[in-house]
């Protein structure tokens, strides 16, 4: 999932006729969004029960440029897999940043979006590259589970494993992941008219950041084999991170990402880092256009929804404790009644019981 991976869970029909709103051609914005953020939400809310098997249904995939219904026309099995994907960008890129101000929360809010995301913020620039990642990740993946008739498992590798290893399994198929994932993801930002060059540039180098990331996942795993579990011998193959572990990764680099500027140099203008502009953009780092509110109050002319009623920790020193959370304006304390489970019993053989028990936990929220 990168015009946008970055691509939840509320499912809306939208097998509406297009409009003079949604026609592609008719509306720039609707070109200008796909697969960025805006497409990963749209695609995201696409019906389970959505048949994806002839060509004319592509056209009922909301949110898409042309080139992307193109690619759904002659690539009908992947659509299913890149809606996956969609789904797991918005579920990830929540979850990574609930420790602080900016949660991700606005990448619900497709295709009318807060400023965070509608600019080159490093937010843009972190959901961008996990949309790439993610819609890579989820094509490699389904080449290794078979739900793809297109591709199968990745090759074996050139190197020897080393004694007791040899390879096996069926290994994630990156290559094939990275070849599909890119020329979707990518579409938007190829079009002429679909923003301004300096954003296509750094939304282009974003997703590259995160297909990078995600090569750099690969890993080998292996089972064991043999006698009475003596793990004798080892069968290994090649396969990707979860996406969570990716998503932690660009987190790093969002954190340090670099502020740059589009400047000429010759004949072509480039994107340079606004401060140190004597070294070109590094290849493994984000990079971002606009710098962002620091998020304490609610304002959504820059894009902030404020930290007001979010939860906070107490004990922590980090990004969701409540000093840092609440910017300073304090916070109250509630009561929470939490269900667990207790007091598990071993069976032999094999299964293990538990009682529900009941605690009460003191949480807190940000004035």
């Amino acid at each position: 999932m990168v015009n946008r991976c970055l691509l939840l869970m509320k499912m809306q029909a939208i097998t509406k006729p297009p409009s003079p709103k949604t026609d592609l051609k008719a509306n720039p914005r609707a070109q200008h969004h796909l697969f960025t953020p805006n497409t990963d939400r749209a695609l995201s809310k696409t019906p389970l029960a959505l048949p994806l098997n002839q060509t004319q249904h592509c056209k009922q995939l909301e949110g898409l440029v042309v080139s992307q219904v193109q690619l759904c026309r002659s690539n009908l099995e992947l659509m299913q897999t890149i809606i996956q994907a969609a789904r797991e960008v918005i579920k990830t890129c929540r979850k990574t940043f609930s420790d602080m101000r900016w949660n991700c929360s606005s990448i619900e809010l497709a295709p009318n979006y807060l400023l965070d995301l509608e600019r080159g913020t490093r937010e843009s620039a972190f959901v961008y590259a996990l949309s790439a990642a993610a819609i890579s990740h989820t094509i490699a993946r389904a080449c290794t589970t078979g739900d793809l008739p297109g591709c199968s498992c990745g090759p074996i590798p050139g190197e020897t494993p080393g004694p007791g290893y040899r390879w096996g399994g069926c290994a994630d198929n990156l290559n094939y992941g990275l070849i599909m994932g890119s020329k979707f993801s990518d579409a938007p930002m190829k079009m002429k008219k679909s923003g301004s060059q300096a954003n296509k540039l750094m939304h282009l180098h974003n997703s590259e950041v995160g297909r990078q990331v995600l090569k750099a996942s690969l890993e080998m795993k292996c089972k064991c084999h043999g006698v009475s579990g003596s793990c004798s011998i080892k069968t290994c193959w090649k396969g990707l991170q979860e996406l969570r572990d990716i998503a932690l990764d660009l987190k790093t680099k969002y954190l340090s990402a670099t502020k740059v500027v589009h400047r000429p140099m010759g004949t072509r203008k480039y994107l340079v880092p606004k401060d140190i502009d004597i070294r070109p953009v590094k290849e493994t780092e984000l990079i971002y256009l606009q710098s962002s509110p620091d998020f304490c109050m609610k304002n959504e002319k820059v894009g902030s929804h404020g930290t007001q009623d979010r939860q906070c920790n107490k004990t922590s020193n980090g990004s969701d404790s409540c000093d840092l959370m609440c910017c300073g304006r304090g916070y109250n304390p509630y009561m929470d009644k939490v269900v667990e489970r207790c007091h598990c019993k071993y069976h032999w053989c094999c299964y293990v019981t538990c009682k529900k028990c009941e605690r009460t936990v003191e949480r807190y929220v940000c004035k």
